[in-house]
């Protein structure tokens, strides 16, 4: 498929509804308003060529830039080619989850996540969070810096409740991460998640609330899944 087959089938699979939602939860023009399951009836054929999974990003369109996450090889992309992304990133599905998700499967991961996670921007400090967290949720603890994690546990601690609102939404999501994927520091975890207490950020429009850290924990131990790591985190 070209680029413009592809585009002109994103359009064709918007809905209104859709992009309604979406634009409620951040989104910004240009988009298609494309469900995310809907997406991934392209990921198959999109995956067989690189330069055109590249392209979609590049095209700023919302739907496009998702689909180009799902598809894109991590392991192929260069340092810079991640950090432009991360700069175009402009709402949470694609800060938080589409950008994470390729640079946490990347061999830049970890290197990339400190230098995000340090910006004035709030979107890419949120993104080099996130970063973390799927970088965690994919790496064995023995080959994570336990000592660094400890340390960023230690900062979320004492700077959460005064950092930028999606920043705070990431931090909160760095806790929970560290309680469910490594079990080296679970109860490092579960003390920072007593300490932080109920996190407040603004959601917009939208009925989506902020996972209580302590709770989700919870879940996840009694579920029998903690430490259990996940095989990607692309999704």
């Amino acid at each position: 498929m070209t680029l413009e087959e592809v585009m002109s089938r994103l359009e064709a699979m918007g809905t209104e509804q859709t992009k309604r939602t979406f634009i409620r939860h951040g989104a910004k023009e240009p988009l298609y308003g494309v469900k995310i399951g809907d997406l991934k009836k392209l990921v198959s054929t999109v995956k067989k060529d690189q330069a055109l999974a590249r392209a979609l990003y590049e095209t700023g369109n919302s739907d496009a830039m998702y689909l180009a996450g799902l598809t894109v090889n991590p392991r192929t992309m260069d340092k810079e080619t991640l950090q432009a992304w991360a700069k175009q990133a402009n709402w949470v599905m694609h800060s938080e989850t589409t950008v994470p998700g390729v640079a946490a499967e990347s061999p830049f991961a970890f290197e990339l996540a400190r230098e995000w996670m340090q910006s004035s921007d709030e979107g890419i400090a949120a993104c080099g969070w996130s970063t973390y967290i799927n970088a965690m949720s994919i790496t064995p603890d023995e080959q994570l810096d336990l000592e660094e994690i400890k340390q960023l546990l230690h900062q979320v601690e004492r700077t959460i409740h005064e950092e930028r609102n999606r920043v705070r939404y990431t931090m909160n999501g760095f806790v929970i991460g560290v309680g469910a994927f490594v079990a080296a520091l679970h109860e490092e975890a579960v003390r920072t998640a007593a300490a932080i207490g109920n996190v407040h950020v603004h959601m917009g429009d939208t009925a989506c609330k902020v996972p209580e850290a302590t709770a989700y924990i919870k879940k996840v131990e009694a579920a029998g899944k903690l430490g259990v790591k996940r095989k990607t985190c692309i999704c």
